[in-house]
């Protein structure tokens, strides 16, 4: 599918920009300086370009490729830490899940700012346990990324680790000094190269003001991301019951725990609410998840899980429209009757499963819902492209704007290469 949304195309174009001006300090968009977002997701991009790819790959290949390195980096610190079984079912969980699929698939900073986060954080997981300092070291590394993903989100959301390690504050600073080493060059310089409008649009406007203020119209009540959770998630939310019985006096699983409810009261408490916010928090659900079930399972959750994907032929019917013009204004007349009903067939002979064997029927329920996966994005992306991408559009030789959509509007000026003129103003 072609680049959708208000994001994406912005994102893709600032990196071009940079690849073609090659300034990879200040970054701009249509020859202004950009600062909304630090420069990690431009500098991926940047580099797609100048390798060739197209204009879809260039940006969107980095991300799937982070993607793909810290779901099997996930699997093998957490079968490290906590044993086999239950790093098999939490990586199986993260990489079958709704949420983390959806942002693997598309160039915005969630995936960047996810993945290296969350990589400090398992990277921590060794000196927690006993106090080897090799990982934290490289935990630092991975944190100073994120900051040039998202800014100062992550030092906020890395905070329980300070407070499970609070009593070996040298370590800790050697971690922060790690952090400040990879990150502070950038900022330094893009400081130096623009000045107070820098820390005013990035730091004042897009961190203080997307907490505190209602002005950029994505409040919503403090509730907001306890569904948002669960469908980032789906179709595995049922499990989330298993998270309260968690033995979280050992301190690996404080911190998973921490950082879980922490983060999840952090981005609560903001007025400005978006989904993809909360993704760095998944993986230490599906690791909380992953330990429960690996040791306890809980039964009927996993047939329960299955039975959700019955909403996918929903979703596939709904997420075009959704994405195009907004969830109010999207249809399910067009649902694939069928393919609930092989949903529901197959958590019935899950939930028969699960009695006699749990881990292969974990095994079986994650092959269906990845199945079910597969097929949701082969339905719904060429569906997306024609209803919320403005590929179609630029392809039929549209070259002006018209009263398009604003996600519309951007994606004709990526492809395009500049700002298109309006259409009255052109003559078409």
């Amino acid at each position: 599918m072609g680049v959708v949304g208000p994001d994406e195309p912005r994102y893709a174009a600032i990196g071009r920009e940079m690849a073609q001006s090659g300034d990879w300090i200040t970054p701009r968009l249509w020859g202004q300086p950009w600062f909304e977002k630090p420069p990690l997701l431009y500098w991926l991009t940047a580099a797609g370009f100048r390798l060739g790819l197209g204009p879809e790959l260039a940006p969107r290949l980095p991300v799937a490729i982070l993607s793909a390195w810290f779901l099997l980096f996930y699997f093998f610190r957490l079968r490290r830490e906590f044993g086999e079984r239950a790093a098999w079912f939490s990586f199986l969980m993260l990489a079958t899940s709704g949420g983390w699929l959806a942002y693997s698939h598309v160039a915005v900073t969630e995936i960047p700012l996810a993945t290296m986060f969350c990589g400090s954080m398992l990277l921590a997981l060794p000196w927690v346990r006993s106090g080897g300092r090799r990982g934290l070291v490289f935990g630092g590394v991975l944190l100073g990324l994120a900051v040039l993903a998202k800014g100062l989100v992550p030092l906020v959301l890395a905070l329980p680790l300070f407070w499970v390690g609070r009593r070996r504050w040298r370590d800790l600073l050697t971690f922060c000094l790690t952090t400040g080493a990879v990150a502070a060059p950038w900022y330094v310089a893009c400081y130096w190269q623009n000045g107070w409008p820098f820390i005013d649009v990035l730091f004042i406007q897009h961190h203080l003001g997307r907490f505190v203020s209602a002005e950029l119209q994505h409040a919503q009540p403090w509730w907001f991301y306890l569904p948002v959770i669960a469908g980032l998630l789906c179709p595995w939310a049922p499990m989330l019951v298993g998270i309260g019985k968690v033995e979280w006096q050992e301190p690996r699983r404080l911190l998973l725990l921490l950082w879980f409810a922490f983060g999840l009261l952090f981005f609560s408490a903001s007025t400005n609410k978006l989904p993809g916010y909360v993704l760095p928090l998944l993986p230490a659900a599906a690791a909380l998840i992953g330990i429960r079930m690996a040791t306890a399972p809980i039964r009927f959750v996993l047939p329960l899980s299955v039975l959700l994907m019955a909403l996918g032929p929903v979703a596939a019917a709904v997420l075009p429209a959704a994405i195009a013009s907004g969830l109010s204004r999207a249809s399910a007349a067009d649902v694939w009757w069928p393919g609930v009903v092989a949903a529901v067939l197959c958590a019935a002979g899950i939930a028969w499963w699960e009695r006699r064997d749990f881990p292969a029927a974990m095994d079986g329920s994650v092959l269906a819902v990845a199945c079910g996966m597969v097929w949701l994005i082969g339905v719904s992306f060429p569906a997306i492209n024609l209803a919320a991408s403005a590929r179609p559009l630029w392809e039929s030789g549209v070259r002006c704007q018209n009263d398009h959509l604003r996600g519309v509007r951007y994606g004709l000026n990526y492809y395009a290469g500049r700002e298109l003129p309006a259409c009255g103003e052109s003559g078409r």
